[in-house]
């Protein structure tokens, strides 16, 4: 029961997260911790409550079927989870989750208090992400314009990092990618381009 303290703090149902947590547990890869869960709890009579856990690595829908003898679990990794979204209603409040591929899953009656806890981990995991997918399209972008390495280690592309090519004009169009792409200054360019043209 001291494992599942921690997700009793809006009300869950006790018994129900200790199952789950017990089910989650053995899905858990290396390093990965459950961060929340939320628990179902609709207006009838509710035997076996879907519920949704949010991890480090992922969000995992569970939901019971055969009277909870048996368990359907659907995970969205955080890196692929475009967005989250909650939607309040009269009795508890709706949670979805799209991927970054179009995939919709989402769970219902909710107690509002959880939905809300449930949203503002996602947020801060989705913001977190948003982040990561920024910085490799930015890597993608500098190797397109001629960078060599796509590695945060590395520094961002200089005017020393153009290739001195055999053709000119391959070597010009790089410079111009880099000097579009904000990678070097106009000044940067300009040496860079006279250097390039002396060699015609």
């Amino acid at each position: 029961m001291d494992l599942i303290k921690e997700f009793l703090n809006e009300e869950q149902d006790p018994k129900v997260v200790e199952k789950i947590y017990g089910k989650i547990s053995g899905l858990l890869t290396n390093g990965e911790i459950v961060e929340y869960i939320a628990v179902q709890k609709r207006p009838a009579i509710n035997l076996s409550p879907d519920c949704v856990a949010l991890t480090s690595k992922r969000i995992i829908f569970c939901r019971p079927k055969h009277l909870g003898m048996s368990m359907d679990f659907e995970d969205y990794i955080w890196k692929d989870v475009s967005d989250c979204h909650m939607k309040e209603a009269i009795f508890g409040a709706e949670f979805s989750v799209k991927s970054v591929k179009g995939r919709i899953s989402s769970i219902d009656f909710l107690p509002k208090a959880q939905a809300r806890k449930l949203y503002q981990i996602a947020q801060a995991n989705e913001e977190e992400q948003r982040e990561v997918r920024r910085e490799r399209l930015l890597e993608e972008k500098r190797a397109a314009a001629g960078a060599v390495n796509v590695n945060s280690n590395v520094p961002p592309p200089s005017v020393e990092t153009v290739p001195k090519q055999d053709d000119p004009l391959e070597a010009m169009q790089k410079l111009t990618k880099l000097l579009e792409n904000h990678f070097i200054t106009q000044d940067e360019f300009n040496i860079k381009r006279t250097e390039i043209l002396s060699r015609l």
